[in-house]
């Protein structure tokens, strides 16, 4: 699997790869699901419906390039957050952002959110996350090679960019809340691992200091776990899944040898009656594999078990049912996802059939 920290730029032939940010997959208040897709300069999505799934429709977007970040807070609005060329100066964009309300309806008309820099071209892929007020906080890299963020007013509009210092940062950071409903961003450097936090409601995120450690760019991925701390999840320069979680006080700890080299997916599901953290990364083969533990018990390590058929480059997102079971979905190269889900009632992480949502 390629490093997806590359930019989402499209390609001479053929459908382009989506470049896919955050949680693509939702979860509505009613607890019907949402799929969300960059496709031909647009937003297309998908809504789960009894016995199967309606879409695609547009949520417009004129002009995005093939990337796509997706927030949702505790309101279960869903933010998403585009790139789209100026039309200015050549390789130039800006981020976009739109927001849907309610499950299966229309979004919200998309709107600039400008660039880091003032203006200029790709530095990075936006990372998306909400706080528990539903103020929603767009981080990127900057041109300087630090973090940039904008972030939501109390009362409408936005702050202007944010400079939260830093240098020589990881194209592709990885944002969401933790269970205090603070913003956390986590990002990685050549010489380690670098987070960004807050400390109190709706104030600016700040560096804390770079943690030397072995990582590889572009394999980020986190999870709040049910302490309500987050867990960071990447491979190191020897291929190993690696964790690290600052206020549990776990240092980067190797939990087994990864399946593949590209980037990593995690979420949470209930297996057996106990919370279990699932990661999902794409094999060598280019077969989906998933590996499963009790949440936050990093000591029992990592067995992997692939599922499905080969692929060409897979996106994946992981996701937890109103019945805390898992949801899978995959993309390959720009065409429908496919989706399954865990069985219930068995033993064990057991996964029904993939099935295409096109």
């Amino acid at each position: 699997m390629a490093n997806r920290s590359q930019a989402p730029t499209d390609r001479s032939h053929g459908p382009a790869a989506p470049v896919l940010q955050g949680g693509w997959l939702t979860r509505g208040e009613e607890g019907r699901f949402s799929a969300y897709l960059p496709r031909d300069g647009e937003v297309v999505r998908w809504t789960e419906e009894p016995g199967g799934w309606s879409g695609p429709v547009s949520l417009g977007g004129a002009g995005l390039t093939p990337f796509l970040a997706v927030g949702q807070g505790a309101d279960r609005y869903v933010h998403l957050v585009g790139l789209r060329p100026t039309g200015g100066d050549e390789g130039h964009v800006e981020l976009v952002h739109a927001v849907q309300f309610q499950t299966g309806r229309p979004a919200a008309p998309w709107r600039s959110l400008g660039h880091s820099n003032g203006k200029g071209p790709w530095t990075g892929n936006p990372a998306v996350a909400v706080d528990a007020q539903g103020r929603v906080y767009a981080f990127m890299r900057n041109g300087g090679g630090g973090i940039s963020v904008r972030a939501q007013k109390d009362a409408g509009g936005w702050h202007p960019w944010w400079d939260l210092l830093g240098s020589k940062t990881d194209p592709s950071p990885v944002a969401l809340t933790n269970g205090s409903g603070l913003v956390e961003l986590f990002s990685s450097h050549a010489k380690g691992l670098v987070r960004y936090v807050q400390r109190e409601p709706g104030a600016k995120p700040l560096r804390e200091e770079l943690l030397p450690a072995s990582v590889t760019m572009g394999t980020l991925t986190a999870v709040t776990g049910p302490s309500g701390h987050v867990t960071l999840f990447y491979l190191d320069q020897e291929g190993q899944v690696c964790a690290w979680s600052p206020e549990r006080g776990l240092a980067p700890t190797a939990l087994g040898k990864a399946v593949g080299t590209g980037r990593l997916s995690a979420g949470r599901c209930v297996v057996d009656g106990v919370d279990r953290t699932v990661l999902a990364q794409q094999s060598e083969d280019g077969r989906l594999a998933l590996a499963a533990y009790p949440s936050e018990r990093e000591a029992e390590g990592l067995a992997w078990s692939e599922t499905g058929d080969r692929q060409g480059e897979l996106a994946t997102v992981l996701a937890q049912g109103v019945d805390g079971g898992l949801v899978a979905m995959a993309v390959s190269d720009g065409r429908a996802p496919v989706t399954t889900r865990q069985k219930q009632g068995g033993e064990g992480l057991l996964l029904e059939g993939w099935r295409s949502i096109g």
